[in-house]
């Protein structure tokens, strides 16, 4: 039986509260994503992306509404204990990389279990595995200046897989990336997803990968407007 590891209800966020230029970003989102799952979040810049990014991965509360991650219930944690969810729980790739300059890829990758208290014997051997899993084992001692976009961001998924997250959370991994570059970085979701059964939300705005995904999610002026089944496969 599957088991749910995002659990949203009648999720609010507004910033600016009680003034007269309140704004209500997210509109009673309800959202599950089972474990497993391989969903992709649509929508217009403004539409609220971001924010629910936000929202799913522990970096902000929301004004109202309930949230469960991975069984975990978000709502009375204080920030020690969301940061501890965060890396423990969560792995983060970004459009813009954010690896770190002066540490080369292996101990880019490495960090995230430093964080986590795993001793370096196994640090190593997990950051080699991982490295090697996304093609970038020949690349372990290069700084990330030395690495092209497509590297780097190879680099950060390894990084994101490293305390064997419950959740990717890729937020337009492949938006500074050219289409032939990020064909490669979304083939590399696919195989995480098929060999490892990682749960991928993937947040874009390019349909045609948004179509490869198991589910589309669709937001419009922080409302959920559609949510159906997706191809599940890359385009030929």
């Amino acid at each position: 039986m599957s088991r749910k590891i995002i659990e949203m209800h009648s999720i609010v966020k507004n910033y600016y509260i009680g003034t007269p230029n309140e704004l209500h970003i997210l509109k009673d989102i309800s959202l599950e994503v089972e474990e497993g799952d391989f969903v992709s979040i649509v929508g217009a810049s403004g539409s609220g992306k971001s924010t629910l990014m936000n929202m799913i991965g522990v970096l902000d509360r929301p004004t109202s509404g309930e949230y469960v991650l991975d069984g975990i219930p978000i709502r009375k944690m204080n920030d020690n204990q969301l940061s501890d969810v965060r890396n423990k729980k969560i792995g983060f790739v970004f459009q813009t990389f954010n690896l770190i300059p002066r540490n080369n890829a292996l101990k880019n990758v490495e960090l995230p279990m430093l964080y986590a208290g795993v001793e370096r014997k196994k640090r190593l051997e997990r950051a080699k595995e991982l490295l090697t899993l996304v093609g970038m084992g020949d690349r372990m001692d290069h700084q990330p200046n030395e690495l092209s976009g497509g590297q780097k961001q190879r680099v950060a998924i390894a990084r994101a897989l490293a305390n064997d997250p419950a959740i990717l959370l890729a937020d337009e991994p492949t938006g500074a990336l050219d289409s032939s570059t990020g064909r490669l970085v979304m083939d590399l979701f696919h195989k995480v997803h098929e060999q490892d059964g990682k749960t991928i939300v993937l947040i874009t705005h390019n349909p045609e990968l948004a179509e490869e995904t198991n589910r589309v999610v669709t937001l419009h002026d922080g409302m959920i407007v559609d949510d159906r089944p997706g191809s599940g496969k890359a385009a030929e």
